[in-house]
């Protein structure tokens, strides 16, 4: 091992001859330092959540604003685990129109949208704990490729993390055996609910980092630990709605976020991760409050577009398209639904909002057609919708599948 300290736990030295990292109690001895650049950095995150929180207030819905940037914390939180699932394929499965012959990993995307807005309403009755942590857990892996690996459960069973192929003597990292895992999961609980007076921001950034050197899941932990930021900063009450995903941050710095968490194992540098951190605090919140503004714009843009040109069925055209922010992907059928219309009806709003530019056409098909809010969409998700990737087969412009 290469650890030159211990202010972050010690290696120990298991039966069977391999070594496991044991970390020590939250907050860390000595305690974390405050210098000018650690100071700014808190200062600039705290601003920018507090920017993002007024930002969504300005929000005609803001919780369709929510919605959508959980779906693009799920689908990037799952792609840093390996999993090529897309946002469109997300809300293409929500709108029936996601190919099932395609190979996908929408599932895991899908239960994590259902874990964080289980977790956000079970925090109404229940306190951030580890029995709320094993609930996620089940509901994150239930019916995925991990759900042989005790969903809901704590590992009995000793981990590691490395490339594959590593063994446990050859793994980057080895965390807690089982028995001083559940210790240090004890400790962890504790600190969530210490009262002592910290700035919130740094004990969010010490327990994510904490739970993750737990790892206390055989699979997983990347995920829920993700989760726990945004439950922690929303039962603290730093946020009114679960709008901070750090998982865009982590993905494009993805090797950093490793080096950070084990440059705290190995050299105690609490300080060097919270910083990272605090960096992507403000970088996340400062983009979603931009986009909240743009959102804004974009529908006060697109709402007199529609009242210049829908004439006496402006009314209806407006309902339409505030459901448009809700389910960017659509078919006739769909709008069907939405509009309380019959088909000819649908099809004529739907091919007047093609006209306006507020949908585009995806699929190229001449029958069973898919249409994007491709404006509002792009938001959210710059990568490209093909044709390819819309479901070739429908039935007959229905919902029925």
């Amino acid at each position: 091992m290469r650890q030159t300290s211990n202010r972050a736990g010690v290696y120990i030295r298991q039966p069977t001859g391999y070594s496991a990292f044991v970390p020590n109690s939250l907050p860390p001895i000595p305690p974390v330092t405050f210098d000018d650049e650690l100071l700014d950095l808190l200062s600039r995150a705290d601003r920018a959540l507090g920017r993002l929180d007024g930002s969504t207030e300005a929000l005609p819905n803001p919780d369709l604003f929510v919605m959508m940037y959980v779906r693009k914390e799920a689908v990037l939180s799952s792609q840093i685990e390996g999993t090529q699932a897309s946002l469109a394929d997300v809300l293409e499965l929500e709108a029936k129109v996601l190919d099932p012959r395609r190979p996908s990993d929408v599932a895991e995307v899908v239960n994590y949208v259902e874990a964080l807005n289980y977790g956000i309403e079970r925090l109404k009755s229940l306190p951030l704990s580890l029995r709320l942590v094993c609930e996620i857990h089940a509901r994150l892996m239930e019916g995925t490729r991990g759900q042989e690996r005790d969903p809901g459960e704590f590992r009995r069973s000793q981990n590691w993390i490395g490339p594959q192929g590593c063994s446990l003597t050859t793994a980057r990292f080895v965390p807690p055996a089982p028995a001083d895992m559940k210790d240090a999961l004890a400790g962890w609980e504790q600190y969530l609910h210490d009262d002592r007076p910290a700035p919130i921001m740094i004990k969010a950034g010490l327990a994510h980092a904490q739970f993750e050197t737990i790892h206390p899941f055989l699979d997983g932990n990347g995920r829920v630990g993700r989760l726990l930021i945004t439950f922690f900063l929303c039962e603290q009450r730093v946020l009114a709605r679960p709008l901070l995903y750090l998982s865009h941050y982590f993905k494009l710095n993805r090797l950093e976020y490793y080096d950070r968490l084990q440059a705290v194992r190995e050299k105690g540098d609490w300080e060097g991760w919270l910083k990272f951190f605090l960096r992507g605090v403000a970088a996340v919140a400062d983009e979603a409050a931009t986009t909240a503004r743009r959102i804004v714009a974009l529908r006060e843009e697109q709402r007199e577009q529609i009242r210049i040109s829908f004439g006496r069925t402006t009314s209806e055209a407006l309902q339409l398209y505030e459901q448009l922010f809700q389910h960017p992907f659509v078919t006739i059928a769909l709008v069907q639904q939405m509009a309380n219309k019959e088909f000819p009806a649908a099809s004529r709003m739907v091919t007047q909002m093609v006209r306006l530019e507020i949908l585009k056409e995806i699929s190229g098909k001449a029958r069973n057609r898919v249409f994007l809010h491709e404006r509002y969409f792009r938001m959210f998700d710059d990568s490209e919708v093909n044709a390819a990737d819309v479901a070739p087969e429908l039935v007959e412009e229905t919902m029925g599948r």
